[in-house]
């Protein structure tokens, strides 16, 4: 299936468009709640279709080891697993491994052996296994198998992390996918600029799907991230996706979409929710703070998911500090919320050619309430 991806508004780098899959279109840009365990955390799949999300991203390595793709193969496939009717995008698993480096016994061009997070026994990921759990998963996007290395590596193993990057994406690409199945590369590269581009050149001529920037928001200098990411974007395919892979913080979402970002994801909205946190536009509000024990609004005027049309701050507060699950709900949904609906009236914005005014005034206002 070739992915039918077409950019329906420009407003300078900043692009709306349509991701055809085969469990529907995804409007771009497009915020991809994380359901690491076939689940976003405490949330409904018919809840997160009422926020208006449109595509979830499942997690291949810990799917694989828990419960077993093949189980979930057995049982329908992942849509039908977690209840979900819509899109799904799988990662790779490779940053799960690479990024938990202890675990790691061995590297080669074949693939990556390491301990399992679970009972620590030896497995090994090559591009033609992530291939085929993707494939057991049946999702509609398959990421290929890549090494996302920390950051401040020497430039020798970023060098090879390019290098195997590349070689495991061509396998990838000729291995067998579920019917209807995109698959995406991923360059890597951090912010040197000789090997982004190689890795980009290297990806792009393979012929995927759609493109994702990998190795950034690892904890570089975030004015480099954005400048990487804004000539990296520009050498990717413009008829095809592009995906900035884990960034969710409302300043992020609104720079990468300014420099031509159509996907990305992050835990960010259910991990703060967890910590009794909310996304608003007064900024990040701490639930657990005195000062809203006797605060009678909602978190944001005028938001329509539940924690604001049902509940004040101070009930929130209070389900906070209890530990109460509940209260972790609510501001799970309206942190999702939050999010999806950013993005969406950032589309919106691109399509009326005022992105960037709209992008100022709304990180503008977040900045002015935090200091009041």
């Amino acid at each position: 299936m070739t992915a039918a991806f077409a950019v329906t508004s420009n407003d300078g780098a900043a692009r709306a468009g349509i991701l055809r899959t085969a469990h529907g279109d995804v409007p771009t840009p497009a915020f991809m709640p994380v359901g690491t365990k076939a689940t976003v955390k405490t949330v409904d799949p018919q809840e997160l279709q009422a926020l208006g999300a449109t595509i979830l991203l499942g997690n291949t390595y810990h799917l694989h080891f828990r419960p077993g793709d093949a189980l979930i193969a057995e049982l329908g496939g992942l849509h039908r697993f977690m209840g979900w009717d819509g899109p799904i995008l799988t990662d790779s698993g490779g940053f799960q491994v690479f990024s938990l480096r202890d675990t790691i016994v061995a590297t080669d061009d074949d693939g990556v052996t390491f301990r399992s997070v679970y009972d620590g026994a030896a497995a090994r990921f090559t591009p033609e296994l992530v291939a085929e759990i993707q494939r057991n998963l049946g999702s509609d996007i398959a990421m290929c198998l890549d090494i996302c290395p920390p950051v401040d590596v020497p430039r020798a193993a970023l060098v090879e992390a390019v290098r195997r990057t590349t070689l495991w994406a061509r396998r990838q690409r000729a291995a067998s996918r579920a019917d209807g199945q995109l698959v995406f590369g991923i360059a890597q590269g951090a912010s040197d600029g000789e090997l982004r581009r190689r890795s980009i050149a290297e990806i792009v001529e393979i012929g995927f799907d759609g493109h994702a920037l990998g190795g950034l928001a690892i904890g570089e200098d975030r004015a480099l991230m954005f400048e990487t990411t804004a000539w990296a974007a520009e050498l990717l395919p413009a008829d095809r996706p592009r995906y900035f892979m884990g960034i969710g913080d409302p300043e992020g979402v609104l720079q990468v979409i300014e420099r031509g970002i159509d996907m990305f994801d992050c835990v960010l909205p259910t991990r703060t929710a967890r910590t009794g946190s909310a996304l608003t536009w007064e900024g990040r509000l701490n639930l657990r703070n005195a000062r809203y024990a006797r605060d009678p609004r909602p978190l944001d005027e005028g938001c329509p998911c539940p924690a604001c049309t049902r509940f004040s701050r101070a009930y929130l507060r209070h389900l906070v500090n209890q530990n109460e699950l509940f209260g972790l709900r609510l501001l799970s949904l309206h942190n999702l919320r939050f999010l999806v609906q950013l993005t969406a009236d950032a589309r919106a914005a691109i399509e009326q050619g005022g992105f960037r005014a709209f992008k100022d005034a709304a990180l503008g206002r977040i900045a002015a309430a935090a200091q009041e």
